[in-house]
């Protein structure tokens, strides 16, 4: 007769059941901490409409009603942010409405931002001198090309941006950004 007992190991040791539970929770602890910084660094997606068109928006982010630019006079040039951040000049034209053409804020020199002189009527670039004329073409160098220009839509007293891809009217060619 066999009077030995056979010995069962068990399918989980104590060790292995503490090591799984540990390394659970570092797992887990290490993965909402990533997906929390991931999220912190991924830009929020932005809503476009057709054709790539984003909503105008402040220096800060918030949006701007049509309304709010609309409520200055004619000839004023509002600067929002446009497309990818771009400052862009929005034109109230004579019949209080926005012009359809928005012009991008940047020398086509070397990228610098500048303002819009009213007095001289005409944009001014402070860094090199060149001057750009009301619908943004060169004036003056040494910047080589025209100012890039977007579509400009208002729906529902939101100021949709697009970017402009057909013939630029200045010039009557393919534009230069495309």
């Amino acid at each position: 007769m066999d009077t030995n007992l056979p010995i069962e190991v068990p399918s989980l040791s104590r060790r292995q059941l503490l090591n799984f539970l540990t390394g659970a929770t570092v797992a887990a602890t290490t993965g909402s901490a990533l997906y929390v910084a991931g999220n912190f660094f991924m830009p929020p997606s932005e809503k476009t409409g057709p054709g790539g068109a984003i909503l105008a928006r402040d220096a800060l982010g918030n949006l701007i009603p049509a309304t709010q630019i609309l409520a200055e006079p004619p000839g004023t040039r509002a600067l929002v942010a446009g497309l990818a951040g771009e400052p862009t000049y929005l034109i109230v034209t004579e019949d209080n409405t926005l012009d359809g053409i928005g012009i991008v804020d940047n020398c086509t020199h070397l990228g610098c931002t500048f303002p819009w002189n009213p007095l001289d009527q005409q944009f001014q670039c402070p860094c090199h001198g060149s001057l750009y004329a009301p619908d943004g073409s060169v004036v003056r160098g040494p910047a080589p090309l025209p100012l890039k220009i977007v579509q400009v839509n208002v729906s529902d007293n939101s100021i949709l941006i697009s970017p402009w891809t057909t013939t630029d009217p200045r010039t009557g060619q393919q534009p230069w950004w495309v």
